[in-house]
């Protein structure tokens, strides 16, 4: 009994100790090739912010007319142009799977699986395609909090909290007291039948696939980064229509800054069966 206890206890420290600010301290300088190095503030993007934009458009446009059957609410408070073009782009077979509309819209897709390092939990894997390098390959979902505002009980033994350089906190942490408090602000900022966040990552199976980010795992002396975090705020012009597979919501509501947004690019050509590995720690010099 004592045995598994301490094996138990031994799995979530492992988890947890790359958030633990003592433990960080120590260990941060051991092993340089788990970090990356940024040179500058404005050098930290791989790719630009309108290529991003570009991307994951693309992708929630295909996941919205691949369900029109369920949109019927949201396509009547868009102008006819809008309508057009979903109605023009709904294929023949019906609602499909959002890992096969991913497939078929980026030439990939990823699958949360068992992760390939030991006592590791999940991890996010390639399970179809090849991802080229530069792609935006997945999103860190979660509650947004900006630096003043009350996450610690969210925090405590939390191993999903993403700490953004401007220091504005992520929480991707899909069970719990952070599922709850994830599930009322996006309750809260829904308008009639239009969602302006996406719940269902909170789920075994998204409606969007890239939000699974949260569970990339980092990487190690054998397990090479084959992406890194980019951080991205969506503009107030963002589709409505598309908002509902964003995986992210502001805490406050009356937030008046664009919605922070992270996402995952691949540093690398990534190849089916490859699970994906980050780099927890970014030093910006």
């Amino acid at each position: 009994m004592l045995k598994s206890w301490l094996n138990v206890l031994q799995t979530r420290w492992n988890s947890y100790k790359y958030r633990f600010v003592p433990w960080i301290a120590v260990n941060i300088c051991k092993n340089e090739r788990t970090l990356r190095q940024v040179p500058l503030c404005s050098l930290d993007k791989l790719v630009s912010d309108e290529e991003v934009l570009l991307n994951i458009t693309k992708l929630f446009r295909a996941l919205f007319s691949s369900n029109l059957g369920d949109q019927r609410d949201i396509l009547q408070t868009l102008s006819s142009s809008s309508q057009t073009d979903y109605q023009a782009a709904v294929g023949e077979e019906g609602p499909s799977d959002p890992c096969r509309v991913m497939f078929d819209t980026m030439g990939f897709a990823i699958e949360r699986r068992p992760s390939s390092l030991q006592s590791a939990g999940t991890g996010v894997f390639v399970v179809m395609g090849t991802v080229p390098k530069g792609a935006t390959v997945a999103m860190y979902p979660g509650t947004i909090y900006q630096r003043y505002e009350p996450i610690f009980f969210q925090s405590v033994c939390n191993p999903f909290i993403f700490r953004c350089i401007d220091g504005v906190l992520i929480d991707g942490n899909d069970k719990g007291i952070s599922k709850a408090v994830y599930r009322s602000c996006s309750g809260r900022d829904r308008l009639g039948p239009i969602k302006l966040s996406d719940t269902t990552w909170l789920t075994a199976k998204p409606y969007n696939p890239l939000a699974v980010g949260q569970y990339v795992n980092n990487c190690s002396n054998d397990k090479a980064a084959n992406v890194c975090y980019q951080e991205f705020d969506v503009s107030t012009g963002f589709p409505i229509e598309l908002c509902q597979y964003l995986p992210n919501v502001n805490y406050r509501m009356d937030m008046p800054r664009p919605l922070r947004c992270v996402v995952l690019v691949t540093l690398r050509a990534i190849h089916p069966g490859e699970e994906l590995f980050s780099n927890y720690y970014t030093v910006v010099h």
